[in-house]
């Protein structure tokens, strides 16, 4: 069963708990019920569910701190991370209860910040998530970008990782080559090659699903991973580096 398909299966909420939870037990009703007697899920699993009900909670309050929700979002949502067409309306359901839901953002993003606190590089594959969806237009608005930073605050990510999420969104040929490696233009040649194999690292897809990314969102952590080497070869060509 894929992760979308795993959200509403009954076991999500059940075994997340917390406002995360809360919204998912909302939309699967009596499906969490029968899952009370089942095997404990685990922790992997957990926080796989997690980080994709995050990603859709979190960018439906976004849409609506945008002032502008519409079904644009969900079809912003499909096209972004591929969901299946048979899951769509699961989806839909999911972001419909997030964006009906009285509570602001903070909650739920107080809750991933908690299950992932020890994990920086998923949180911002979390962040850049989000930032996917709001670019999905072609357009970063202001109030999106406030959001973000507040998001990216909550979460505990320097200042670099709040820049690099967003650079990327501008694409290669407009965004900041070393606001995209998270260094500065004065750092030596060693010093660049080395934190580009520390970014290569945390940001390798293989090391984020082993942590709890789902495999789902494997496309998205390549495109990002991709930006981080077109970042790395263009400065390095500008330093005339072999």
């Amino acid at each position: 069963m894929s992760i979308w398909g795993k959200i509403l299966g009954g076991v999500g909420g059940f075994a997340i708990g917390g406002p995360l939870g809360a919204i998912i037990g909302a939309v699967a009703g009596h499906a969490v019920d029968k899952m009370r007697a089942a095997k404990p899920q685990p922790e992997d699993a957990t926080k796989s569910i997690a980080f994709t009900i995050a990603v859709v909670v979190l960018g439906a309050k976004m849409a609506k701190a945008d002032g502008t929700v519409t079904q644009d979002e969900i079809r912003a949502f499909k096209k972004v991370f591929k969901v299946p067409q048979h899951e769509v309306k699961n989806v839909a359901r999911v972001f419909d209860q997030a964006r009906k839901d009285s509570h602001g953002f903070e909650p739920y993003a107080k809750q991933i910040a908690d299950m992932f606190q020890d994990n920086a590089a998923i949180l911002e594959e979390l962040l850049f998530c989000l930032t996917s969806i709001a670019r999905a237009d072609g357009e970063l608005r202001e109030s999106e970008t406030t959001f973000l930073r507040a998001v990216s605050d909550i979460f505990g990510l320097d200042r670099s990782a709040f820049e690099r999420v967003t650079a990327i969104r501008h694409g290669p040929d407009n965004a900041n080559p070393y606001q995209i490696l998270g260094v500065s233009r004065t750092i030596s040649n060693d010093d660049l090659k080395s934190a580009y194999r520390q970014l290569v690292r945390d940001n390798h897809p293989d090391r984020l699903v082993a942590q709890g990314m789902p495999e789902e969102f494997i496309a998205v952590a390549n495109q990002k991973l991709a930006a981080i080497n077109v970042a790395y070869d263009m400065v390095a060509a500008e330093r005339g580096m072999s």
